[in-house]
């Protein structure tokens, strides 16, 4: 058995989601790429995927396998591109994720300038409020946004940024500009699930921790949606600073009670770091970082 090329063959199983969408991928028969599967099973002596009619998902021992098998993978095409010359050519396919507004707003930017400068690297780039795991998902790099547990993953800070309140200027002229958070239980408020629980907000920082109970006007599920409102004079939000830059610089919104802020989020860049790092990896990181962090800079308020 060829465990390099039987590694190949789960990795784009997994990708693809089933065995028959790989072996299309592959042009390999279906009867091929199950039996390599099964090959390799019986040789680790533990089953890797549950199979069934409608799903294929890994196991615990798949997951822990189809991770050491990417590191392993990606690690054999340096050493090939090394040996063969193209060691100075990053080349091959990375997945990013990072939030969804602040990966339009400046992750995309970034990776098309990166396009352009580094032809035979592909990017998917997956943007999503929600956290993607990244060994789970074969994500190659991850923008986060928030404190990051204790693990194994490599962070590089790049930034942070300040969770504010905000509304148009027309709405704060109309109903006053708060003194405290206090007084926004008297304000119609909306929530942007996600980041600001309908129900209440919390200011402030370690021991001064107050939460506020308010009354949300609007309850919307995107950060997009709750400015869109808050610019259109429907009452106070709550969101990211880096997400209202431009309509605060517009004159369109206007923030307050900067003074009760919780302490700001630091924005990192994430990955898992095992082992030498994937020359295509290492030129993103090395290309996005300085990018990133001076978008970053000019967008805080």
């Amino acid at each position: 058995m060829d465990r390099f090329d039987s590694m190949s063959i789960l990795l784009s199983v997994v990708e693809a989601g089933s065995l028959s969408a790989a072996g299309r991928k592959l042009r390999m028969p279906l009867t091929t790429v199950s039996r390599k599967i099964s090959d390799l099973e019986a040789h680790l002596k533990t089953r890797l995927l549950n199979r069934t009619s409608r799903q294929l998902t890994l196991t615990d021992a798949g997951l822990a396998y189809v991770a050491a098998c990417k590191r392993i993978l990606e690690d054999l095409g340096e050493a090939e591109r090394a040996a063969m010359g193209e060691y100075s050519a990053p080349k091959g396919n990375l997945v990013v994720t990072a939030p969804v507004v602040f990966g339009r707003l400046h992750v995309l930017p970034v990776i098309s300038e990166f396009l352009k400068s580094f032809p035979e690297i592909d990017i998917r780039l997956v943007l999503a409020d929600r956290l993607v795991n990244i060994l789970d998902d074969h994500i190659d790099l991850a923008i986060r946004i928030g404190r990051l547990p204790d693990s194994s993953l490599v962070a590089i800070r790049i930034g942070e940024i300040r969770r504010v309140i905000c509304a148009s200027p027309s709405y704060w002229a109309a109903r006053g500009l708060p003194a405290s958070p206090d007084e926004l239980r008297t304000h119609d408020c909306i929530a942007f699930q996600g980041l600001t629980a309908p129900e209440a907000w919390r200011f402030g920082n370690g021991n001064a921790e107050m939460l506020v109970p308010l009354h949300s006007r609007l309850v919307v599920n995107t950060a997009e949606a709750a400015i869109d409102a808050a610019i259109g004079g429907v009452g106070v939000t709550r969101v990211l600073s880096y997400q209202i830059a431009d309509a605060v610089r517009a004159g369109r919104l206007a923030t307050a009670l900067e003074a009760f802020e919780p302490a700001p989020w630091p924005i990192s860049l994430v990955h898992a770091g095992q082992g030498l790092l994937p020359l295509k990896l290492r030129a993103f990181l090395d290309f996005a970082a300085p990018r990133l962090k001076e978008r970053v800079t000019q967008a805080a308020l």
